[in-house]
């Protein structure tokens, strides 16, 4: 079993800055998939962002340029910096990791874009 756990959402006024962050644990293989996920009300759930075990990026592009996504492999650890934030990107922000034929997703962290 693998155990994601997020943390760093909360309230920011438009065009602040937050950083999110996912640990891992349990049993992760050398090659592996993290990404971030969003759902806001009403909506879907969506793809972010994702990388790859050897750093391959994958952006949805309303994020592109103002969201960065790295990730520490030795501390198995996915971070997201999320800069000039607009309302629109108030959601629940998932982290997600894929590895073989099983996905993992942490419980979710909040992001209020509001003045």
């Amino acid at each position: 079993q693998v155990q994601l756990v997020e943390s760093g959402g909360g309230l920011v006024q438009p065009g602040g800055s937050l950083r999110l962050s996912c640990a891992a644990s349990g049993n992760i293989f050398s090659m592996y998939r993290m990404g971030w996920y969003r759902q806001a009300p009403g909506n879907q759930r969506e793809l972010v962002v994702d990388i790859t075990s050897n750093g391959r990026t994958n952006y949805q592009d309303s994020v592109a340029g103002r969201f960065t996504i790295s990730r520490d492999n030795a501390k198995k650890t996915m971070y997201l910096q999320m800069n000039s934030l607009k309302p629109d990107d108030t959601a629940v922000y998932y982290c997600n990791l894929h590895q073989g034929i099983n996905d993992y997703w942490g419980q979710g962290t909040q992001v209020t874009v509001s003045s």
